[in-house]
């Protein structure tokens, strides 16, 4: 399948998902500059289930999240982050949101397993209570330790190395 096949529009997903009766996974970012901490995520919450759904913040629910201290994010477009993200082998599906958060396009997929960083306090993941509300889990994977999209840009402005 084309990478570019594995991304949806939210009824064509909430269709996809439909057909899919394993346990679906779902997780969000914006993978703005996709690292190694980006893939950890995705690997993890494939493990998690049989499918995995993908939703990415649009280029607008980025700027309005106010991602980046300078106002010049998303460096990548959001058609390229939706296809790399699509491109990486644990990802089925990938749907671009233009919500503020997901819980719009996670009350409509209602995934098995939700799954974000452990960042994020179980209190602060949006969708959580409708997820265990229908039965599904919430995972909090670890996170790669020094890995971020702020510290790549942090590098690359200030030209310094790992």
């Amino acid at each position: 399948m084309s990478t570019a096949a594995k991304i949806l529009a939210a009824d064509a997903a909430a269709q996809w998902r439909r057909r899919h009766a394993g346990p679906v996974v779902f997780t969000n970012g914006v993978f703005d500059l996709l690292h190694v901490g980006h893939v950890a995520l995705l690997e993890a919450a494939r493990a998690e289930g049989g499918a995995l759904i993908v939703g990415v913040n649009s280029d607008a629910s980025v700027r309005r999240l106010n991602k980046g201290t300078r106002g010049d994010r998303p460096v990548v477009p959001e058609h390229e982050r939706a296809r790399l993200v699509a491109a990486l082998e644990p990802v089925d599906c990938v749907v671009v949101f233009d919500e503020d958060t997901p819980l719009a396009l996670i009350r409509r997929l209602r995934p098995d397993v939700l799954v974000k960083g452990a960042d994020y306090a179980r209190e602060a993941i949006v969708g959580a209570d409708e997820v265990e509300g229908w039965g599904g889990r919430v995972v909090r994977v670890p996170l790669v330790t020094g890995v971020s999209t702020t510290e790549l840009l942090a590098r690359l402005r200030g030209g310094t190395a790992r």
